[in-house]
């Protein structure tokens, strides 16, 4: 029997942004959702979105600033905003503790085994670095799935530009944000946020 714990694995470490807001509920069970401001190496950092269960919650008392540490799953799932479908990526969170002030840890990692579910596209930028985005699906419990967009660059984009949908492939990265702006017409442009995974390591199964 295959255990969907270990496709998909995430442990992040970063500075509380927001209040936790309720999300939803499920069987008694309440789920917050809240900002993990989470550094990168250049200095600039991802902001990413945390799901935790009241019942993580119960010994602490989340506050902005607060530096954690969360233990989980990067997951996916549809929202349905005024008539616009999007995907919605959240780290949901198995465990979280303050993290310890000496460690030294990587504040991003992310571990996941699934599969290409959209044809590669390859791309280069302006300034000649070679990209390729993946959508990869990777199995979950009863039945579900995750959908999880994955940028690719240099080598390993030129790795990833050859491979099939239905390909089962491993990938080790760390989770990103990245702020873009969308025209809703022609005098009016909103700031969004985009979720992705940065590959650092990928393999064929």
């Amino acid at each position: 029997m295959e255990n969907y714990a270990l496709n998909n694995h995430a442990e992040v470490i970063g500075i509380v942004s927001d209040e936790p807001k309720i999300s939803h509920e499920i069987y008694g069970e309440k789920f917050y959702v809240f900002t993990l401001e989470i550094p990168r190496l250049s200095g600039t950092s991802d902001n990413v979105r945390v799901m935790v269960s009241d019942r993580l919650l119960t010994d602490q008392d989340l506050k902005i600033g607060d530096v954690v540490e969360v233990d989980g799953q990067f997951r996916s799932y549809n929202s349905y905003e005024n008539g616009d479908n999007r995907l919605v990526l959240t780290v949901f969170a198995k465990d979280l503790k303050l993290a310890e002030e000496d460690a030294e840890k990587n504040p991003n990692l992310l571990f996941l085994n699934g599969y290409i579910c959209k044809e590669p596209v390859y791309r280069t930028t302006p300034f000649g670095r070679e990209i390729t985005d993946l959508l990869l699906a990777v199995n979950r419990s009863y039945n579900k799935s995750d959908y999880i967009p994955v940028i690719a660059w240099g080598r390993n984009a030129r790795y990833c530009k050859n491979i099939n949908v239905g390909d089962n492939v491993k990938v080790w990265g760390r989770i990103q944000s990245r702020v873009y702006q969308k025209h809703i017409s022609e005098d009016e442009v909103i700031e969004k946020t985009a979720y992705e995974v940065s590959v650092n390591r990928m393999e064929m199964v």
